[in-house]
């Protein structure tokens, strides 16, 4: 192994670290909201000193690292960022998630580079290249999947929680107290976004934003639909208890309907699924079973301006997958 197959897998060790570190930090509970909670719940543990704890928050607390999350913070972009963050609950700054995704997107194609020295038949070109663009893509989807996850779950929790409330209201509960029981008695993400909105009107903020912050965040059609009822019962009065049953029964039926939906396109959906991944899984069986099968594709003497072929067609091959795969997923996502 020579001095540069050791500097990549170096650079490879010191990225997977910092994705480690990352991950880490974003489990547990930020000082601020920690803080936010202890003062809003009128604790004396707030005048404590606090210490940092473990590597993570060392980082978290640098010089450094601050100065780059005010730079990234400042920025439309981190902007954006930051509320992506928010509503997939991780406990990351933007500039720290940056940080995860710069390393992942250079850590990956370097673990696939000491790999093609490894194997002699794993193309280093060709795994580069490709582990270039799943170093990028991993961060982003990771993202993705926690919004999807958590907002799934929130829509599930939605109906019982506006029905709870609803019952609390004819209880002669005021809102705020019907808010508090939700905290109480309801699992995460719904208790988690309720107790922001209670710690938010604690500490002076109007109610009404609070619940406009909330809509924000969680950017759900079916609670911005009952954050409005509520803005507006507040303002011309009425029966908000009917207006929340009614509103309950609403989301059961929406929900029901796509559960329908969701039945009668599954074998749509997996067929996308299917012409999407089957040449990728037919691709790796036949390089492990025949890696020479492949050489033609990279035979530089057969190019164009340059570029092998076969990299070509495979590129070009590969985007109209992505295409056809988009094109299946619109035609059975069908609005309710």
């Amino acid at each position: 192994m020579n001095s540069m197959t050791i500097i990549v897998a170096a650079i490879a060790a010191v990225a997977i670290l910092l994705i480690a570190v990352g991950i880490a930090s974003s489990g547990g509970g930020s000082g601020v909201s920690a803080r936010l909670e202890r003062y809003a719940a009128g604790t004396k543990e707030a005048k404590k000193k606090e210490k940092p704890e473990g590597l993570a928050e060392l980082l978290a607390q640098s010089s450094a690292l601050a100065s780059l999350n005010r730079v990234v913070e400042q920025r439309d972009f981190g902007a954006n960022l930051a509320r992506e963050i928010a509503r997939a609950d991780l406990k990351l700054k933007p500039s720290e998630f940056l940080g995860i995704w710069a390393a992942s997107t250079v850590g990956v194609p370097a673990i696939f580079f000491v790999i093609g020295f490894v194997m002699p038949s794993f193309q280093t070109i060709i795994a580069l290249i490709g582990g270039l663009i799943v170093g990028f893509i991993i961060p982003r989807f990771w993202l993705s999947r926690r919004k999807s996850s958590r907002l799934g779950a929130f829509n599930k929790q939605l109906p019982d929680t506006i029905t709870l409330v609803a019952n609390a209201l004819r209880a002669g509960s005021s809102f705020l107290q019907a808010i508090e029981l939700v905290v109480r008695e309801s699992r995460p993400p719904v208790s988690t976004e309720f107790a922001r909105v209670i710690r938010e009107v604690n500490l002076g903020l109007p109610f009404d934003q609070a619940m406009e912050n909330m809509v924000r965040r969680i950017r759900s059609d079916d609670f911005e639909l009952m954050a409005t009822a509520i803005n507006i019962q507040h303002q011309v009065g009425g029966n908000l208890a009917e207006i929340l049953d009614s509103i309950a029964f609403t989301i059961r039926e929406r929900v029901r309907i796509k559960g329908e939906i969701r039945t009668l396109t599954a074998q749509q959906r997996l067929s996308g699924y299917v012409v999407g991944l089957l040449p990728f899984g037919l691709a790796g069986f036949i390089f492990l079973a025949a890696p020479s099968f492949f050489d033609p594709m990279w035979d530089p003497k057969v190019n164009i301006g340059g570029l092998p072929a076969g990299i070509i067609i495979l590129g070009f091959g590969l985007l109209m997958m992505m295409i056809g795969f988009v094109f299946i997923r619109r035609i059975v996502d069908i609005e309710v």
